[in-house]
């Protein structure tokens, strides 16, 4: 059994093996890989990415063991390695603790353990599909490239203090498209032919606003250390929606790439602004019928079995808690209340069917206790 200086020397190796990965990020195939991971896993925190990516760059979608089975009907393979991910570790505070962290909070974050999670590759089962295949498969067509590229122009000029504009490409002196920091100006090459590269220079110039604003924290950013974020974020958003990125040039990003500090700070950065630009596309694909969500199998609640209805009740429980999404978890919540009730009406049926065979056994007067309602 390994003691706690031993376990904590493990924790602390395995953080090490993970910035020694990201140290190596000099040059645009590594940066790539990195980008990668970060589409993949762009709801995980910048700790969890660099651990994923250090472990397995391939991975593409985790999961404990038991979620595996019981979310997803699969199982992981015998032998398979596990990555470590690290989960927050949170105390309730006493009086003295809170006066000590100076803190009103009731919970604090006192350390970190290392859970076991498994890529999807090291399972077997059904079959798991997401959101972003139907998406892939959609943009395939540039006219659905177009009506994305439209509808995130129009949310940043309706919803944000931006103002996307487009003029010729001939008047940009070569570029695609420019920030301008002082007007907060978004101006975009309106007749590129590629409706691709088009949307990717939004993202670009909106990652732009977002890094190097006027007001942003990272304006003094020198300019090749702007460009190589500001196209990493392109990178990401465009990868996120399926939209080929082989041929993208991220840049040598050896000049700072060498400062461990440096580096998770850039990362950290680029990984800010790619989280918002794949939330507010999956949120613009959604509105364009881009996204032909998987649908799950349609069940006759009237023939389930006593057993079924738990085990799908059991099922809808786990990803309501789990959904990130308002609208998928208000979804899921009306599926949730369909099941509660198909359970209740059953119970209530066999209830009475209970009570005309024994009309020995005493009924309630009463009406039911009300604190015992949902």
């Amino acid at each position: 059994m390994p003691n706690k200086a031993d376990v904590k020397a493990w924790k602390a190796q395995l953080v090490a093996q993970a910035e020694q990965q990201i140290l190596k990020l000099t040059d645009s195939d590594q940066f790539k890989k990195y980008l990668n991971t970060l589409a993949k896993f762009h709801r995980y925190s910048a700790r969890n990415i660099d651990l994923i990516y250090a472990q397995n760059p391939q991975a593409t979608q985790v999961a404990g063991f038991k979620q595996w089975q019981k979310a997803f009907n699969r199982t992981v393979n015998r032998g398979a390695k596990a990555i470590r991910i690290a989960a927050p570790i949170i105390k309730k505070l006493t009086p003295a603790e809170q006066k000590h962290l100076d803190t009103t909070d009731e919970r604090a974050i006192v350390g970190y353990r290392y859970l076991p999670v498994f890529d999807v590759a090291q399972t077997n089962g059904e079959p798991v599909l997401s959101a972003k295949d139907f998406v892939k498969e959609n943009l395939a067509d540039h006219q659905n490239v177009t009506s994305l590229y439209n509808a995130f122009k129009d949310y940043l000029n309706q919803q944000t203090d931006l103002k996307v504009s487009e003029v010729p490409l001939a008047t940009l002196d070569g570029a695609k498209g420019y920030f301008q920091p002082n007007t907060n100006k978004i101006v975009i090459g309106g007749d590129e032919p590629d409706n691709a590269l088009k949307l990717k220079t939004l993202y670009h110039e909106y990652a732009h606003s977002q890094l190097h604003g006027l007001k942003s924290a990272f304006k003094d950013r020198p300019r090749a250390y702007q460009e190589t974020q500001a196209e990493a974020v392109a990178y990401v958003a465009m990868q996120n929606i399926g939209v080929d990125t082989s041929n993208y040039s991220l840049g040598y990003v050896a000049t700072w790439a060498k400062d461990k500090a440096v580096i998770h700070s850039a990362l950290s950065e680029i990984q800010q602004v790619s989280n918002k630009v794949i939330e507010l596309s999956d949120g613009l694909t959604k509105q364009l019928g881009l996204q032909e969500v998987q649908k799950e199998p349609e069940h006759d609640l009237k023939k389930l079995s006593a057993q079924e209805l738990n085990k799908s009740y059991q099922g809808l429980q786990q990803q309501v808690q789990q959904a990130t999404n308002p609208q998928q978890k208000s979804e899921l919540k009306n599926k949730l209340n369909d099941v509660h009730q198909k359970i209740s009406k059953r119970t209530q049926k066999q209830l009475q069917a209970f009570a005309k065979q024994n009309p020995e056994i005493k009924q309630p007067d009463s009406e039911p206790d009300q604190s015992l309602k949902r």
